[in-house]
C-alpha cells in the first residue's frame, strides 16, 4: 500500500497544490502561462533528451512500439470522429473530442512511471512520448485545417511538427545516444533541468483545470472520458500483444495510452477554432476520473 501511495500521490497531489495555488497564492494568469513556456520550451525537453540519451537503442523495441503507438492513435482517431458523427456534433465539438480522446499529459506518465517501474519505466515514457507526439501533431492539425476550409499544406503541417519542442528533445536524445552519450558535465545538467519539468507542468495542469467546466454537456465528457481512459488503454495492450512486446514496454505503451487529455488542448482549441469551453470540461473530467482509473490499469500491468 505504501508504494502505490508513493507512486501517486505525488502525481495527483501536485495536481490539486496547483489548482489551490492557482486560486488562492498565484492568482495572474501570467504566472501560469511564463511556467507553462518553461516546461514546454525548455523543461520537457532536457527531460526527453537526457533521458533517451543514455539508452541503447538497438536494444529497444523501437519498431514495434511504433507500430503499437500509431495503429493505436489512429484507430482513436476514427473512433472520435465516428462519436462526433454520431452524436450529430459539429467540427468545433468534434476537435475537442479528437483532442480528449488521443492526447496525453505526458507530465503525469513520467511522473508515474518513474514512481512505479524506476528508471528504466522513464526511458521508455521518453521514446513512448517521441513516437505519439508526431503522430498527434498530425491528426490535430489537420482535423483543425479541414474545419477551417483550408486545404493543409504539407510543408506548413511538417515545419509546425518538427519545431516541436517536444520533437527536438527526442530528437537530440536519439542523436546522442547514436553518438554514445552525452558529454561530461550537460548530462547531469540536463537531467536536473529534466527533473524540474514534471513538478513544475503538474502544477500548471492543476492550475489550469477548471470545476466550473465539468457541467458543460455531461453525456459527452462521458463518452470522452471513457474512449480515452479505457478504450484507448485496451486496445493498446490487445496490439501491444499482438507485436510482441515485453511486458516492461507493453506496460508503458498502455500507461502512456491511458493518460488523461494534456491540459494544452484547451490552449490549442482556443487558439485554432475548437470547442474551447467542451475542451475544457472534457480536460478537468478526465483528470479527475483518472484518479481511479490509473491506479486501476497499474495495478492490473503489475500483477503477476
Amino acid at each position: 500500500m505504501t508504494a502505490w501511495i508513493d507512486a501517486f500521490a505525488p502525481a495527483f497531489g501536485l495536481l490539486i497544490l496547483g489548482a489551490v495555488l492557482r486560486a488562492r497564492l498565484l492568482r495572474d494568469d501570467a504566472v501560469w502561462a511564463g511556467i507553462e513556456r518553461l516546461v514546454f520550451w525548455v523543461l520537457l525537453p532536457c527531460l526527453l533528451a537526457a533521458s533517451i540519451s543514455s539508452v541503447d537503442l538497438m536494444a529497444l523495441p523501437f519498431g514495434r512500439m511504433a507500430a503499437v503507438f500509431w495503429v493505436a492513435l489512429l484507430s482513436g482517431t476514427a473512433l472520435s470522429l465516428l462519436v462526433a458523427r454520431v452524436l450529430g456534433l459539429g467540427h468545433p465539438a468534434m476537435t475537442s473530442v479528437l483532442q480528449g480522446g488521443i492526447r496525453f499529459n505526458n507530465l503525469m506518465g513520467f511522473a508515474i512511471a518513474g514512481s512505479v517501474f524506476g528508471r528504466e519505466g522513464l526511458v521508455l515514457g521518453a521514446v513512448a512520448t517521441g513516437l505519439i507526439v508526431p503522430c498527434v501533431q498530425v491528426v490535430t492539425t489537420l482535423a483543425f485545417a479541414f474545419g477551417r476550409g483550408v486545404r493543409p499544406r504539407p510543408l506548413a503541417v511538417a515545419r509546425q511538427v518538427l519545431l516541436n519542442p517536444l520533437i527536438i528533445g527526442c530528437a537530440v536524445g536519439f542523436a546522442v545516444a547514436l553518438l554514445g552519450g552525452m558529454p561530461p558535465g550537460i548530462g547531469p545538467m540536463l537531467r536536473v533541468l529534466g527533473n524540474a519539468s514534471v513538478a513544475l507542468g503538474l502544477l500548471t495542469v492543476g492550475a489550469a483545470l477548471s470545476a466550473d467546466a465539468m457541467r458543460d454537456r455531461l453525456k459527452l465528457q462521458a463518452v470522452t472520458g471513457a474512449l480515452k481512459l479505457m478504450v484507448m488503454p485496451l486496445l493498446t495492450w490487445g496490439l501491444a500483444m499482438a507485436f510482441g512486446l515485453g511486458p516492461l514496454p507493453t506496460a508503458i505503451s498502455v500507461l502512456f495510452m491511458a493518460l488523461p487529455t494534456a491540459a494544452t488542448s484547451y490552449v490549442m482549441a482556443r487558439a485554432m477554432g475548437g470547442d474551447a469551453p467542451l475542451m475544457a470540461a472534457i480536460t478537468t473530467t478526465e483528470h479527475i476520473a483518472a484518479v481511479l482509473t490509473l491506479p486501476l490499469w497499474v495495478l492490473l500491468l503489475t500483477s503477476p
